[in-house]
């Protein structure tokens, strides 16, 4: 299991931030589980279909919006991962359409949801299923009056359709290009995602999401490891997909997990990896045996203070995370550098073993050098 909780509770596995699915136009209520850190993500979350769909929203976002810099695929998965969690649980057909289709909250002010102000309807139901009003639609959840300025085709279908993957993702990137952002300049990025919902905790929701997607995105560098180092990164790297379970893994490989983490989350039906479960797997690879927990793996090797900064840590290194970094026995949890300020991570219940930056997560507590 991956860290040692506070005040006695024994030892837990790691856990990260969760990331709430919610329509566009409803405030973000900030939800945390077990350690309260921002959750990261990798491409692994994404259906390959609606990857895809950003992907080519991405090429074709110049014809519309010449003037806008620095879109990429990750700017547009961080907003539909928060908007509909990538329209996961919907079938996605090769041409894009998305059934069934994806709506939000009838906007009519009824106070539901965060809904305290009412839209009339614009498009005869056309888009959103209803005349009595409007709510958001699709996986980018547009309210179908915005989908009227932005909405294009992208599928060659000769309809711009917010329920169509292409579509939905063409019109979002137009949207958050609006007259020609350089979305490189991290102050033109937050304006664009804070246009697509006045929220704060909005915009640090989908930021987050976006900073995982673009370390998952950008892949790790080892033309320069080699031996034993090599042989632990590629044992961890194999991993990449298979999902997280608390208490799960070990120098087997996966393995069913425990119940329950403290937020009551529970592995005994899935097999995967909790944290410790990973490191141990992938150093159990060139015979290391490592103890169970993230914390009393802090004791083996060499360690390196926190003190230093994460750019002393080297490929192989493990990683690890504190609630009171400077206390080892409360470290939390544990990943494996890969270089690049990215490391190799089964981050908490509900995600998959993933390419993460070592600052996605809080209480950075140093590493430790077996190799």
């Amino acid at each position: 299991m991956c860290g040692v909780a506070l005040l006695m509770f024994t030892a837990v596995c790691c856990a990260a931030p969760v990331g709430n699915a919610i329509s566009a136009y409803v405030a973000l209520q900030s939800a945390q589980d077990d350690s309260g850190i921002a959750e990261g993500g990798s491409s692994a979350d994404i259906p390959a279909r609606m990857l895809m769909a950003y992907k080519k929203a991405v090429q074709l976002v110049g014809t519309h919006v010449p003037k806008c810099r620095g879109m990429r695929w990750p700017v547009l998965a961080g907003i539909a991962k928060v908007e509909s969690n990538h329209a996961t649980g919907h079938g996605i057909a090769a041409s894009g359409d998305i059934r069934p289709r994806i709506y939000g909250l009838l906007l009519n002010g009824s106070g539901a949801g965060g809904n305290t102000t009412a839209f009339p309807d614009t498009d005869g139901g056309r888009w959103d299923g209803t005349a009595s009003g409007e709510r958001a639609v699709g996986p980018f959840q547009f309210l179908p009056s915005t989908w009227h300025g932005v909405g294009k085709d992208a599928n060659g279908d000769q309809v711009a359709d917010p329920h169509n993957a292409d579509d939905a993702a063409l019109g979002a990137a137009i949207y958050l290009c609006g007259n020609g952002r350089d979305l490189t300049k991290r102050a033109q990025l937050k304006a664009a995602i804070f246009q697509y919902n006045h929220s704060s905790a909005y915009v640090a929701n989908v930021l987050g999401w976006i900073d995982q997607y673009t370390a998952a995105a950008t892949g790790p560098d080892l033309g320069g490891v080699s031996g034993t180092v090599r042989t632990v990164i590629n044992a961890a790297l194999a991993q990449r997909g298979v999902p997280y379970s608390w208490g799960g893994g070990n120098a087997q490989g996966p393995s069913y997990g425990i119940c329950c983490s403290p937020s009551g989350k529970s592995g005994t039906r899935i097999k995967g990896f909790d944290c410790s479960g990973l490191t141990t797997y992938a150093y159990a690879k060139v015979g290391i045996r490592l103890p169970r927990t993230a914390a009393a793996q802090a004791g083996v090797g060499r360690r390196i203070p926190a003190s230093l900064g994460a750019g002393a840590l080297k490929p192989g290194d493990l990683v690890f995370y504190a609630y009171a970094p400077g206390r080892d026995s409360t470290i939390y949890h544990v990943g494996i550098y890969l270089g690049g300020g990215q490391m190799v991570n089964a981050a908490r219940p509900g995600t998959m073993v993933r390419l993460d930056a070592v600052d996605a997560m809080s209480g950075y507590a140093g590493g430790a050098r077996l190799l």
